[in-house]
């Protein structure tokens, strides 16, 4: 059984996240831990119309942010990998500087000691310098920056065509490419 960690920040783009766990709920060896920040559930709930219970119900474990003992704070629990999706430049700054003060981010600092994936759907643009040392530190650590960058050659025609294959992208670098989301590229005919 894969541990999957999904992380929902402030940022925009809850909808990411969200769709990560619809998307895993339908793959069978994969087990995932939500962890839903307080300005995550504020935005999802403003972007989607989805209050915490709805997020929760798609997550097979649900944590609380503020709950720093959790199985998660430590490497002994093992997982698969971790997305933040969306990740916020708050939680950005907090992982690429050591500040473990809520679980989210030490979640993410126990990913990056193990040597696990962390993937980073950053949401900002533009970037300030900030932004990109803060990106660049992380990426020397070993995680993979990975923002919600939309791919046209697929010939979207919807948000939830740009999503998914956003989405199953992620879920390629976490080795799950058993699901129908994304468009492969096949060459110009």
């Amino acid at each position: 059984m894969k541990k999957i960690i999904i992380a929902i920040t402030g940022a925009t783009g809850a909808i990411y996240g969200t769709r990560l766990l619809e998307i895993l709920q339908t793959v069978d060896d994969v087990e995932t831990h939500l962890v839903l920040s307080n300005a995550g559930a504020l935005t999802a709930q403003y972007e989607l119309g989805m209050d915490k219970q709805a997020i929760a119900a798609l997550a097979d474990v649900v944590h609380s942010p503020k709950d720093i003992g959790a199985t998660l704070s430590s490497g002994s629990f093992i997982t698969h990998g971790m997305v933040i999706a969306p990740c916020s430049m708050k939680t950005l700054g907090c992982i690429a500087n050591g500040i473990a003060d809520n679980l989210v981010s030490r979640a993410a600092d126990v990913i990056l000691k193990e040597r696990r994936k962390l993937i980073l759907m950053v949401r900002e643009t533009p970037f300030n310098l900030v932004h990109l040392r803060n990106m660049t530190t992380l990426s020397e650590m070993g995680a993979i920056i990975a923002p919600p960058v939309p791919a046209f050659y697929t010939r979207p025609t919807s948000i939830d065509d740009i999503v998914n294959h956003t989405v199953g992208r992620v879920l390629d670098t976490l080795d799950i490419s058993n699901i129908d989301c994304v468009k492969r590229w096949q060459g110009i005919k």
